[in-house]
């Protein structure tokens, strides 16, 4: 019963970041066209254009280095959310400490109604978990926490579609590829990033909640591999140095909460 409450949730959020980059991605009605001051749309121009503008102005700094300008930009805006993301990782460790104190008193609500599948049953089982959840000042929605992620999602859809509709960044190379073109190995690297993020992610589980989880960790990682295969490399570079330092951020928030936790 537990398990199902904390997937429930992190379902329902699922939901609602797959929500957010489909309405987000709907905006752009240019269908990919090169972002600029005259570009029709509200996120087109309260988001991607000023990522776009923030990009081609770091690069004239950096002697033109548009890779190295994608880089900075991801890392500085990564940074800015940092203490947001730990927040809602601590929420999420102390809840995952409440539910192992609440495990005994749900398991024996679980066996109490074991095999009543009628409703009157059913309803006074939801009631007394609803009051064992009430009794540990528990709420697995309010512990997850939406904000963390309504927030991000608007600036790197914005981050994302400015690397993808700067035509200035198809024109230059970074290290060994041409950041306009796709790029074999790029994938790889970003797929493997993504691979060590969601098993650092499940530093701290019980084994039973990584089987749950092993399946899912594997989405991500296939999604940006087969997709950076069809878009040009600043795209993939984007996605690894977010992902490593999404590793680093983890690695973090285990450090510090799973000890106090302990």
């Amino acid at each position: 019963m537990e398990r199902k409450s904390v997937f429930t949730s992190l379902t329902k959020y699922s939901f609602i970041g797959v929500i957010l980059v489909i309405i987000l991605a709907g905006c752009q009605g240019a269908n990919g066209a090169p972002i600029s001051a005259d570009s029709p749309g509200f996120f087109d121009h309260y988001f991607v254009y000023p990522f776009s503008v923030l990009i081609k102005g770091l690069a004239s700094i950096l002697n033109g280095d548009f890779g190295l300008s994608i880089i900075v930009i991801t890392l500085l805006v990564r940074l800015v959310l940092m203490p947001l993301m730990l927040k809602q990782m601590k929420n999420s460790t102390n809840m995952q400490e409440k539910m192992k104190v609440m495990k005994p008193e749900m398991d024996a609500i679980q066996e109490k109604y074991k095999g009543k599948k009628d409703k009157e049953s059913q309803m006074k089982m939801q009631q007394e978990t609803m009051q064992l959840y009430q009794k540990h000042q528990m709420n697995p929605l309010a512990s997850l926490g939406c904000l963390p992620m309504i927030i991000q999602f608007p600036i790197f859809i914005g981050l994302y579609y400015a690397i993808r509709r700067t035509p200035e960044i198809a024109t230059h190379n970074f290290l060994w590829f041409n950041l306009g073109q796709t790029d074999v190995i790029m994938p790889f690297i970003a797929a493997a990033v993504y691979l060590i993020q969601a098993k650092v992610s499940q530093i701290g589980m019980d084994p039973k909640q990584k089987k749950q989880m092993a399946l899912f960790s594997f989405i991500s990682p296939i999604m940006i591999f087969i997709v950076s295969f069809n878009f040009p490399a600043a795209l993939p570079l984007y996605w690894i140095v977010s992902g490593s330092f999404l590793v680093l951020q983890t690695l973090i928030s285990k450090k510090l909460y799973l000890k106090k936790a302990e």
